[in-house]
């Protein structure tokens, strides 16, 4: 236990000295928010969402951004560069097993998402007063849910890919993926209801926090495929991972 701990420190200074990680997976998504409800008529009930404002209904895509920009770009791209140099490989020949390496990893990945999460939802609270999370606990359930959905992908891109470069290649597109069917690049109202049907099943889930968020519960099918998603693809990740 205490080397794992001696890892997670370790693995958080190495991300919060990294400027992009920094600014991109921490503070990146809090500036949309904000940087959108800097618009006037962003700030308007609009009747395009039922009377919600823009601001409010785009918060849980700001969510799926805080989530992805971690989880799909920066978890593969480190685990894959560490076994391109062969961090991973000498780490078997030390006290220390790479496993604790991996779990350190999530743990600090995991952190840095939640942080950024939370970020989102606090400084629109405070500056914007974006209502918080109306369905706490079906908020909560899809949240982890999603996450953990997220982090599976995550890790079976770091498991398959052979190199930094290969990683960073399948989660991008993963990300875009993911952000796209999350209403990031165009809001979901303005996709065809196809797209934002499959885009309800799309990990981590944006319409599950969207109804959570505005005070319905979640659905549970799509709920039950981020579940799925999540075990599948971490107990593929786990038996496909390679140290070398």
């Amino acid at each position: 236990m205490h080397a794992l701990m001696k890892l997670v420190q370790i693995e958080a200074k190495l991300f919060l000295r990294d400027p992009m990680t920094f600014v991109v997976g921490l503070l990146l998504p809090s500036a949309v928010l904000l940087g959108l409800g800097a618009v006037p008529m962003l700030r308007e009930p609009s009747p395009d969402m039922d009377g919600v404002r823009f601001i409010d209904y785009f918060a849980p895509s700001v969510i799926v951004m805080a989530v992805g920009v971690i989880g799909l770009t920066n978890l593969p791209t480190v685990l894959a560069g560490y076994r391109e140099k062969g961090v991973l490989r000498r780490m078997h020949a030390t006290p220390v097993h790479p496993v604790k390496l991996l779990l350190a990893q999530l743990i600090v990945n995991l952190g840095g998402s939640l942080l950024s999460a939370a970020l989102v939802i606090v400084s629109g609270a405070l500056v914007y007063d974006v209502p918080l999370p109306q369905h706490a606990l079906g908020f909560a359930i899809a949240f982890v849910l999603g996450i953990t959905a997220v982090f599976a992908l995550g890790m079976l891109v770091a498991a398959l890919a052979p190199t930094s470069q290969a990683a960073t290649t399948l989660a991008t597109v993963l990300f875009m993926t993911a952000m796209f069917f999350g209403g990031v690049y165009l809001p979901r109202f303005m996709l065809p209801d196809a797209l934002a049907r499959v885009g309800d099943y799309v990990p981590p889930g944006v319409q599950s926090l969207l109804d959570a968020w505005t005070g319905t519960a979640p659905a549970a099918i799509p709920l039950l495929v981020m579940a799925a998603t999540a075990i599948g693809a971490g107990a593929v990740a786990a038996r496909v991972f390679k140290w070398e």
